[in-house]
This record gives structure tokens, C-alpha cells and sequence, in this order.
């Protein structure tokens, strides 16, 4: 079985993907920055261009293109410097919309893939806990079941979108006693009472994307609410993360070229000690080890995900290419900025921005350590 993805298609929906950010986002992006919030409406614009969920089959509401095509927007948004903006829309397309798509059933599906890709509803996906982050065993959010409903009780913190978001899955414990046996999905409705958000966090980077604490006070939901099969919630969660940590390897991927072109044409500009800085030796070697660290990394991130699209993408795999990806994000960030040298470290230079949100990809989606004991578990077993 192969995949066939039209390449002129592919590049014309890049070019307009370009075309909407260049006119929607590039005026407003430092402002929204500062302001820490983009404004809730961007998400029906990007909806209405058709940058949502764009793999989400037609019968629920999208246009049911190839998951490359999905790849292009996180691409794009990275690679132009929108790093905050970028990792949002990964969670609503690439995390949110696939559970809705592989694990709801046909009343969920309708109730909100088509809000999702239109932009009408914001999604985010609720994992973390003040006490538990990258061992999801380890959460407290409980669900225990009342009648016809649930009743939820818990908080969670570093929820991407969560300041705009109409909907979360949630993770929570239904069966305390049971490990990780005992945790189920819920798409929980926000204007629901006994939901409620708190700040949005003060990160060091990605400013204009929220991260919030979100808590659930005796919140009532209904049992249809509860995604797939009780208790199924960590084999899920197991299932889907290969195409969230794939896609984030992708994003360190296109942040990595935008860096790379930034310092580039920096180089053929800057002059120093009478040279282009361009000339120097130093540029050339660091310019000639950053451009083949990226086009390795690329190559194989381009390889998984024609692994994911035939359906043979695994976990390993999977980490791998997140790990390699954003260290080598991190290093072409750091060794870019340092081309600048000291305008590299002012505000004023979109590098410095480059390098800051280039931080966290090493973390969130599951830290670099994680995806190394993931990666030594299937060549040498457990420990």
C-alpha cells in the first residue's frame, strides 16, 4: 500500500497557507506577543482559509486531505517564526481532532469536528498535573460515575490552548485502584459549570500562546461525554502520541530552516573586520554544519511521516524523531544567534525569538530523556 500525495497540490496549499499567515499574522504577531494572547477570532479566521484540521474526512466536516497536507500548516507557522501560534494549532489539528476522529463515535464526531474545523471551537488536550507530567499513571483528576453523568473533580496545569479552548479531553481516573487500567478520555464542554481556567502562564517563551491551569470543581458531565471505552483512556493516549510527537519533530524541522534563513542572509549582509561576515571561515564551517544538520533530520522526519501516512509509524520511531529533531532545533537556534553575536540578543532580531521558543519543544509531548528511554526500551528492553 502506498500513499500517493499530488506534490503540486502540496505546494500550492503551502503557497497559500503562506499567503494567509503573510496577511493575517505577520502585522499582528509581535503585538500578540506582548500581550501574552492571540485573539480568540484568529481561530475562525484560520478555519475559514481551511488551515484547520484539514485531514478530518469530509463527512465531519473537513476536506479530508492527506495528513502531509495537515504538516504543511505547523510547518509554515514554524518556519515563518510563529512558534507560539504553531504549537497551538498542533494541539487542535494534530492531537485534538485525531482522538475525535479515531476514537468518538458518530454522535461525538458530529457534535465537534465540524466547530473544530471551522474554528467555531478551540480544542486542548488536558494530561498534565501539578504532581504527575510525563508519568500519566500518576494523575489524581478523578471521574466517578453518578447515574446517567460523571462527576469530574481534579486540575491540570500547562494546557496548551486552554485559555481559549471550547473543548478538552481530559484524562481522568475512574478506577483509582487500577494503575493505568484506571484512566479514561472525556470531551469535556468548558461552558459547562464547575469548569473553570486559571491564569495563563508566564512562560519564557512562546508568549503568545496560553498555557493554562485548569480545574474541575464536582463539574457534571454526561456519560457521553466519556471517548471511547472506560478504563482504555492510557492505551489511547499510548496510540495517538506518535503522530503528536512526529508532528513536533516536524515543527523543530521548519523552525530550524526559518532560523537557518534568517542567519543567512544576516551573513551576506553583516560586515566585519572588512569581510562579509559571510567570508569569514568561521560563518562558512558553522553555516555548513548547521544546513547538514537540518537536511539529515529532515530527511528522516519526511521518512516518518510517509511511515505514519502507510499506517507503519511506531512509538520508537515515533520518539526518535521528535528527540533527534528539536535538540537539533536547539542547536541550530543557539548556533544562529550566535552568528548574530550581540544584536542576536536583542528583541529586535526575530533570532532571538527563534531560540527562546526553540526551548520547550525538548519538553512538552514528552521530554528528551522520555523519548531516550523510550527509543533504549526497544533496542535493549526494559531496564
Amino acid at each position: 500500500m502506498t500513499v500517493s500525495v499530488d506534490k503540486e497540490e502540496l505546494a500550492m496549499f503551502r503557497d497559500s497557507v503562506i499567503k494567509v499567515l503573510e496577511k493575517e499574522v505577520t502585522p499582528h504577531y509581535e503585538a500578540w506577543e506582548k500581550s501574552g494572547l492571540v485573539p480568540r477570532e484568529l481561530w475562525n479566521t484560520l478555519g475559514d482559509a481551511g488551515m484547520l484540521c484539514v485531514d478530518v474526512p469530509e463527512e465531519w466536516g473537513g476536506i479530508g486531505a492527506p495528513f502531509q497536507f495537515s504538516v504543511v500548516v505547523g510547518e509554515e507557522l514554524a518556519r515563518m517564526g510563529f512558534g507560539a501560534l504553531s504549537t497551538n494549532v498542533m494541539v487542535h489539528s494534530d492531537i485534538v481532532a485525531p482522538y475525535l476522529s479515531h476514537m468518538g463515535n458518530e454522535e461525538q464526531r458530529q457534535q465537534w469536528l465540524p466547530r473544530l474545523v471551522s474554528g467555531e471551537a478551540v480544542g486542548a488536550i488536558a494530561m498534565t498535573e501539578p504532581g504527575a507530567g510525563s508519568d500519566l499513571q500518576a494523575i489524581r483528576t478523578s471521574a466517578v460515575k453518578d447515574g446517567d453523568e460523571y462527576i469530574l473533580n481534579g486540575s491540570k496545569t500547562f494546557i496548551t490552548n486552554g485559555q481559549h479552548a471550547d473543548m478538552v479531553i481530559v484524562a481522568a481516573k475512574t478506577d483509582p485502584k487500577a494503575g493505568a487500567r484506571g484512566i479514561s478520555l472525556f470531551l469535556v464542554d468548558t461552558s459547562l459549570p464547575g469548569y473553570s481556567k486559571g491564569r495563563n502562564l508566564d512562560k519564557i517563551g512562546q508568549h503568545s500562546g496560553d498555557t493554562s491551569e485548569l480545574f474541575f470543581s464536582d463539574m457534571r458531565i454526561p456519560a457521553s461525554a466519556l471517548l471511547g471505552e472506560e478504563g482504555q483512556g492510557f492505551v489511547y493516549l499510548m496510540k495517538e502520541l506518535p503522530r503528536e510527537r512526529l508532528v513536533i519533530g516536524a515543527l523543530g524541522v521548519a523552525a530550524a530552516r526559518g532560523s537557518l534563513d534568517l542567519t543567512i542572509a544576516y551573513a551576506q549582509e553583516r560586515e566585519l573586520f572588512g569581510q562579509k561576515l559571510a567570508q569569514l571561515q568561521n560563518t562558512r564551517f558553522e553555516i555548513a554544519r548547521m544546513e547538514t544538520d537540518y537536511r539529515v533530520n529532515k530527511a528522516f522526519v519526511d521518512q516518518c511521516i510517509d511511515q505514519y501516512d502507510l499506517g507503519e509509524l511506531d512509538a520508537p520511531t515515533a520518539s526518535m524523531a521528535k528527540y533527534s529533531a528539536t535538540e537539533m532545533q536547539c542547536r541550530v537556534a543557539d548556533g544562529c544567534l550566535q552568528l548574530f553575536g550581540g544584536y542576536g540578543y536583542t528583541t529586535e532580531y526575530p533570532i532571538s525569538r527563534a531560540f527562546i521558543d526553540a526551548r520547550v519543544q525538548r519538553i512538552y509531548g514528552g521530554t528528551s530523556e522520555v523519548m531516550k528511554e523510550i527509543i533504549a526500551r526497544s533496542v535493549l528492553g526494559k531496564a
